[in-house]
This record gives structure tokens, sequence and C-alpha cells, in this order.
């Protein structure tokens, strides 16, 4: 007996041994026997700031009344809300001191210099497909011409014991593949550097795809239909950017999506929420080239029927709902009148590629409404195309409209035209105007040099 102790003593030791190992070892990084570059060329500089704008540092390490990378973003999660770090260069409470095997094993591992691990929130799980090279440019740019902000980072409000960082070293074992992106010999060149700027630094799917219960992303690359099929992620749904031609791309051709990354908005829809961050910061800077990569990748990944559902058609009979007669017969009708036909217009189609329609509109069509109730009580960010601001922003009615009225015009707006998104709960508005904050509307657009 005292045996069969002493050998199952040993194995819990061994495990324990093993796992502690495991979880605070610093894993090996390409970089960790490169000497620093210490004059590095104009070049090098110019491409790490094309691919920190291609990766949209700027947008989640920065805040409208912050400097540029000085971190303090809030990110919600469903353990808490996490804050953004400070990655200026500052050597106390930025990333000063950080070799570039440092920076690669944070931006490609999700390993800090001190070995405390990150929140995937940081979106290593995409990172890690990055090439060396962008990795290397990346590093030499915030470290010369990212100016130092002396500014300690916000702790997160997530409470023990789910604030510890070592279980993340299990997670990653499980969740993330390793490696960088290699290209598939199904795709041409143009497909291959698509699917790199998508899965890598775009990191795309850290929004659009669905996670599971572990908040991890069911999918990383085109190999599962689940991937960049949509998800819901902090009052905001990231539509599905696959052939659906419901709540995805498939009705839109690959010039519809590059003048949609280019300029914010085509015939289908303006970029709002999130994705206008994204686009004032990122999208916008990208070169055509790769913006039409980025476009032909996304137009070769199939929709799901079985998802999507019946393909949507305009209906002209709404037109019978808004007439004086039936309008204050049906909820919501009088308030679309009121409140929104003016800019979208009656027949719901908007107007050209300035204000995007309610009709076949993937927010109007997605089971999801967050989104709709999101920026119908808080407005939407000014679309700020070649440093030039939009006049047509969509504005707030938090204060104007009570949930009641908000869930009635969602309600019209998601049931004419054809559009069959379901009907919004007078709750679910009162659920997100309680979770969301009016100032979150306010742009993030900064210069990075």
């Amino acid at each position: 007996m005292k045996k069969l102790l002493l050998v199952l003593l040993l194995i819990i030791v061994l495990v324990a041994g093993g796992v502690a190992w495991f979880v605070t070892r610093t894993p090996a990084s390409p970089f960790d026997n490169v000497a620093a570059i210490q004059a590095p060329s104009e070049d090098l500089l110019q491409h790490g700031e094309y691919v920190a704008r291609l990766g949209d540092c700027v947008a989640c390490h920065s805040t409208p009344k912050s400097a540029p990378f000085a971190g303090g973003l809030e990110m919600g999660t469903p353990l808490g809300s996490i804050f953004t770090t400070n990655i200026t260069p500052d050597k106390e409470t930025g990333i000063g001191n950080y070799t570039l095997a440092d920076f690669d094993r944070a931006v490609r591992q999700g390993v800090a210099r001190d070995r405390h691990r990150l929140y995937p929130a940081m979106p290593y799980p995409s990172y890690v497909k990055m090439s060396d090279d962008d990795i290397r440019a990346l590093y030499a740019y915030f470290m010369n011409r990212v100016e130092p902000v002396k500014q300690a980072d916000k702790p997160s409000d997530i409470k023990w014991p789910m604030n510890m960082r070592w279980p993340l070293a299990l997670w990653n074992a499980v969740f993330t593949e390793g490696g960088t992106y290699q290209p598939k010999t199904a795709g041409d060149d143009q497909w291959n550097r698509g699917a790199y700027l998508v899965q890598g630094p775009g990191h795309c799917g850290s929004c659009h795809t669905p996670r599971a219960i572990t908040m991890a992303e069911k999918a990383l690359d085109e190999s599962s239909p689940l991937y960049l099929s949509g998800a819901l992620l902090d009052g905001w749904y990231a539509p599905s950017l696959r052939g659906d031609p419901n709540t995805g791309l498939g009705r839109w051709s690959e010039g519809d999506i590059y003048a949609f990354l280019k300029t914010g908005r085509n015939g289908h829809a303006v970029v709002f929420g999130s994705m206008a961050d994204a686009f004032n910061n990122s999208t916008q800077f990208m070169n055509d080239d790769d913006l039409k990569a980025i476009s032909h990748y996304l137009k070769s990944l199939p929709g799901d029927p079985a998802r999507d559902g019946t393909p949507w058609q305009y209906d002209e009979g709404t037109a019978q709902n808004v007439s004086l007669s039936n309008r204050e017969k049906i909820p919501g009708a009088q308030t679309f009148v009121a409140k929104c036909s003016f800019c979208h217009g009656v027949d719901g189609r908007g107007k050209q590629q300035w204000i995007p329609p309610l009709a076949g509109s993937a927010a109007s069509l997605a089971k999801e409404n967050a989104s709709q109730i999101n920026v119908t009580l808080n407005g939407s960010s000014r679309v700020v195309a070649s440093g030039i601001p939009d006049a047509y922003r969509m504005p707030p009615f938090r204060q104007q409209l009570s949930d009641q009225q908000i869930a009635d015009v969602l309600t019209f707006v998601r049931s004419s035209w054809g559009n069959h998104g379901g009907a919004v709960a007078a709750n679910d508005v009162k659920a997100l105007r309680e979770h969301t904050d009016p100032a979150s509307s306010s742009p993030i657009i900064l210069q990075m040099r």
C-alpha cells in the first residue's frame, strides 16, 4: 500500500511539475539570437507603419482622448472588462524595454516580456500567421517612430479566480495553431495574399467568426464553413463575410468589397460600429493590390444556404404600410416615417452609396439584432475618408425614443420590404441601453506619425 501511495504521489508531482514547466516556460522565438537593428532603414520603417495599418493596432490601443498606442480602451468580455495596454516605447509603462524576440512573443504567441499571458482579446491566434519580415518591420516602427507615452495600464475588473493568467497557456495549446501562414497550392498569388491579410494581420475572424463557450474562434481559416460566418461581440453583430446572400457578401461583387474597404461605403452598406474604426484607421490606408486581394479571397468563400435561408427579394407591399391611413395602426410605422424615412427613404432603399439601404441589409436579415439596436441607441461614428468627416452620420436616438419605440420601429424595419430578421423586444433594447455608452460612438481617428 505504501509503495502504491508513493507511486501515485510521484505521478502527481511529475504531472504538476510538467504543468508548471509548461505554463511558465518562455516560448521560443525565431528572433531569440537576433541582434537589434541599430539604424533601421526608411524603407523598413515605412513598411512597419503599413503593417501597423494592416493590423489596425491604433484602434484597439488608443481611445478618442488618448495619445496613439497609449492604451486604455475598455473591451467587454463575458468575464468582465479588460483594458488595452500601452504599446508605446516608454521604458517604464510601455514596451520600451522589449527586445525583438520579446515583441514577437507578445504579438504572435500572447506572452508578455515578464512571461504573463495575454488575454486572446489581443488577436495573437491570428497574428501568429504574420511573417517574420512583417514582425521585424512592425517592431522597428514602434521603437523608432511611435512617440513614447508614460501611462500606466489599467487593471482588468475580472475577479479571482477567473483573472489568473496561467491557464491561458493550456488554452493556447488547445485552441491556437502555430506557424506563419503557408500559401495554399489551390489558390493563386492574389488569393494567397488575400488569405494572409484576412487571416493574419487583418484578424477578421476575431470579430466575424463565432466563438465557442471557451471563447475560442470556432475556425481559423477557410477549411471550415464557420470561418467568417458572423458573430455577436460586445454589443455588435459582425455579419458573415462569406457568400451568404442575406447575411453575407453573396450580393456583393469584388468591386463592391473593394469600394467598401477603400471608401467606407458602397451601394449595399456604409461602415458603422467597430468597422468604422477599422476603416478610419486601417483599410482605407491599404494599397489597391492588397484591397483587391482581400476582395478576391472573400468572394471565394461559399455561403451556407441551410444557415442563411431563402435569398432576399424586395417586396413592394410595404408601401401600403406607410400610407397615412395605415401607419398609425402598425407599431413602428409612424416612428419610421418621422425619424428614419427622410434619410433611408420611405421605400427603405437609402440614398445611393451615401445613406445605406435598410431593405435587404445584412443587419435587417440577421437573426441577431444587436447592431441595429446599438446604432439606433448610440448612433455611429463619423466615417472619415481621406481626412474628411462624413456629413451623413447616423444620429443617436437614445434620448428621443423609449425602449418600446425603438423595438417597434426596428421590428417594422426587420419585417418590411421582404426583410425577415425577426421582431425586436423592448427588453433587448433595455439591455443594450444599459450595456452601452453613448461616448462609444465617438470615432478613434489618430495620426500615427
